[in-house]
């Protein structure tokens, strides 16, 4: 699958050969949809305010979130079992898909923690926890292999050429932070001692991994924005890529410091002084990029970028912000953070709500199933969001997953 396509026409997954197509280029980005949807049901438990009906909003998501993962699993089996070709491809020799091997870990993450916060209710208290418990442990080791070994793989194998960073390099190195961010949730249905703070200190270390990556990563990409060759307008959405790692450090950090008197309470004022002293700093850069990326999507916009799955980069990132907002609100009692957070949040479901709606009729039609372009030859434009049912004759653009 491209990470540009078209709304199609005609029959259910019309634009297909045959229907069984669909799994041939199922990458790994799909599960940026999940990571999306998970994140608005786990935005809306951790806002720090009572809303009449937000509750059940975030448990209807949040099962929406754990369907959409079980199928898509599915469906990546069915994939990798009869295509094992185009998914070495994908792994191996496509730098552009790789990088989005972050979000399977990410996706089983997200949902895991919604399991726990939410699922009770559904499951159970002891199925909720095993459920979160089989997830965070499988999502944490995936996490950890793929920011070991997507860099590894760009250093040894790809041929990248200079100032070919892009946004989407983040998204390997972000993964273990997911980690990092919902493992506390853990702590307290662990025995005391040992268990407790292996798993926190654990968790402090999945956080440096994935900041010290970011920082490495950081120069790349800015220079490719500031001063390499201009990127196709389908990447404008993924500058907002860069909030993840802010927005999930914040919420790391904090959730860390709070369950930190049950697994290491000799060391627990001195976390909550440093979710503090990190969490409002890096929150303040958050917003200011957050203003950064959103005046060059409107700008891109207004250009006519048309919808591309890289659109569900307005949703997790944002949704990190959310989470992390709202832990620094529970910490300081600040009223303004909660105004942020709540702010935040109308984006996110705003995006979350756009995203999908375009994502399910491009599905529905078989476009975003569809094979990329072979290099060289001029792929289909994709149709502005505001005019859905036109063409538009363009240029090749890149179509990288």
């Amino acid at each position: 699958m491209g990470l540009l396509s078209v709304p199609g026409r005609g029959t259910v997954l019309g634009a297909l050969e045959r229907p069984a197509d669909l799994f041939r280029h199922l990458g790994p980005q799909w599960y940026a949809a999940v990571m999306g949807t998970a994140i608005v049901a786990n935005g809306a438990d951790a806002l720090p305010l009572s809303v009449p009906g937000l509750h059940s909003f975030a448990l209807a998501v949040w099962a929406l979130s754990l369907g959409m993962l079980s199928a898509l699993m599915a469906a990546r089996a069915v994939h990798v079992s009869r295509h094992r070709d185009v998914w070495s491809a994908q792994l191996l020799e496509n730098p552009a898909t790789a990088v989005f091997y972050g979000c399977p870990p990410m996706a089983m993450l997200s949902v895991g923690y919604g399991t726990l916060e939410l699922g009770p209710e559904v499951l159970g208290t002891r199925a909720a926890v095993t459920l979160d418990a089989v997830l965070w442990s499988a999502g944490t080791l995936y996490a950890l292999l793929v920011a070991f070994g997507v860099p590894c793989l760009m250093i040894t194998r790809y041929r990248l050429e200079p100032h070919a960073a892009d946004p989407t390099w983040l998204l390997p190195v972000v993964a273990p932070m997911v980690a990092a961010a919902f493992g506390p949730a853990l702590v307290p249905h662990l025995p005391p001692g040992q268990p407790r703070e292996t798993l926190l200190y654990g968790c402090y270390a999945m956080f440096g991994v994935s900041l010290l990556a970011t920082l490495v990563l950081l120069p790349g990409i800015w220079s490719r924005l500031a001063g390499g060759a201009p990127s196709p307008a389908a990447l404008t959405p993924t500058l907002f890529l860069v909030l993840g790692p802010l927005g999930q450090s914040t919420t790391a950090v904090v959730r860390l410091a709070a369950v930190a008197r049950e697994a290491a309470p000799e060391y627990a004022t001195a976390m909550r002084a440093f979710a503090v002293l990190y969490g409002a700093p890096i929150m303040g850069f958050a917003l200011l990029w957050l203003a950064v990326a959103a005046t060059a999507n409107m700008r891109a916009l207004r250009g006519g970028m048309g919808f591309a799955m890289t659109w569900w980069g307005f949703t997790f990132p944002v949704g990190t912000c959310v989470t992390g907002a709202s832990g620094l609100e529970r910490v300081t009692g600040l009223y303004a953070l909660t105004g942020v957070a709540v702010l935040l949040y109308l984006l996110l479901v705003t995006a979350w709500a756009v995203a999908g709606f375009h994502t399910l009729r491009g599905a529905v039609s078989g476009r975003l199933f569809l094979p990329p372009a072979p290099p060289g030859v001029p792929a289909p434009a994709p149709v502005p969001a505001t005019a859905p049912s036109r063409r538009v004759r363009g240029s090749a653009s890149r179509r990288g997953a």
